[in-house]
Parts: structure tokens; sequence; C-alpha cells
């Protein structure tokens, strides 16, 4: 009995670097764009709550998380400007980029998830809304927002950490778009003597009209 060995195709040996990079590149621009989309939304909500003490009663204070920290809308900025740059950019400045995106989505969620209980913006609201200086918020609560924008920072490092590891395979802008690009020239076409303002607008494009 004869035995054959199957064997490979180099083909589909050849395409599936190629299947993988626009696999992880999908799901890099996925994660990139949800996420900074994410983190800019939960920086705009509502982050934290309480009262404070005033001559008519309890005063009802809220901030968003934009009023506790800027870091994380900030930094989604950037990830998103980096997304952009990674396709714009190779070889080494392609892993410079990816680096610049990984850590927009770890500085993201290390912000958010430290101010998740600051409550120091709310104490300074209820010291001027009673005019006592040590004054303090009370009845105070968080909200789960905080962690909605550490989960979108996430995203934004989990989108670096593909363009670190794939990025390589994956397509860059197209030279035609980029400075210094020659482009091919039209060459002149002789003025037709029989047709006097093609003489004049050759002249005028600083031509010799007769071609020579």
């Amino acid at each position: 009995m004869e035995y054959v060995t199957a064997v490979p195709d180099p083909r589909s040996e050849a395409a599936a670097p190629h299947r993988s990079g626009r696999r992880s590149l999908a799901v890099a621009l996925l994660c990139g764009a949800l996420g900074a989309a994410v983190a800019l939304l939960a920086t705009r909500q509502r982050w934290a709550e309480g009262t404070a003490t005033v001559a008519g009663g309890p005063f009802p204070l809220n901030v968003k998380g934009s009023d506790v920290t800027g870091v994380p809308a900030a930094l989604a900025i950037v990830g998103l400007a980096a997304l952009v740059a990674v396709f714009a950019v190779r070889r080494a400045g392609r892993f410079v980029v990816a680096a610049l995106l990984a850590l927009s989505g770890a500085g993201i969620a290390a912000a958010a998830f430290v101010s998740a209980s600051d409550d120091t913006v709310l104490d300074e609201r209820a010291a001027q809304a009673s005019g006592d200086t040590s004054a303090s918020v009370a009845a105070l609560t968080h909200t789960g927002w905080p962690y909605v924008a550490a989960a979108g920072g996430l995203l934004i490092l989990l989108a670096g950490l593909l363009a670190l590891r794939f990025g390589s395979r994956w397509p860059a802008m197209s030279g035609r778009y980029e400075r210094g690009t020659d482009r091919p020239r039209r060459t002149a076409r002789p003025a037709d003597p029989d047709r006097p303002e093609e003489i004049w607008k050759a002249l005028d494009r600083g031509e010799d009209p007769t071609g020579a």
C-alpha cells in the first residue's frame, strides 16, 4: 500500500500572514475608534454627586468627568490621531506611533481609575456654595462612568498592542500622496500656426510655439 504525502500549498502559506494582517487591522481600527468615542462620551457624563449644607438647607451638587480630570478626553484625541497616523508612516515611525497609541489607552484607563473616587472638585464647590472654606460635600455618591472611560482606554490600548504586533503587515498610505513624489509632466504640443490664439498662449506659458 502506498501512502500519499500531502504537500502544503505555497500560495495558502503565503496568504496566511496577509489574512492575519487584515484581521488585526480591522480589529485595531474598531477598538481604537470605539475606545476613543466611549472615552470622550464618558467624560461628558456625571461622575459624582452630593449635597452641600447652606442656609436654605441641602444644596445638590454634581460634577462631570471633564470637571474631575481632563486627561481621558485629551488622550482620547491623541489616540485617534495616532490611529490615523499609523497608516502614514512606515517601519520605525509606525512602531513609535503604535507605542503612542498604546500609551494613550493606558493613560486613559489609569486616569479614569484614579479619578473614580476623587471628591476634590465637589468639596471645592461645597465650600463655594456654603461660603465656608472648610465645608465638604455630604451624601457623596459616584457613578459608573469613570469605569466606562477606563474601558474605552483599554480598547485603545488593545488597538496599540495590535499595531505593535501586526503593524508591519498593514498597508501604508499610497506614495502618490507623499510629498516629494515626482509626477510625470505632460509634453507641450507645438502650437498650430494656423491658430494665432494658440501661439499667444504658448508664448504666455514661456514655451516655444514652433516646438523646436
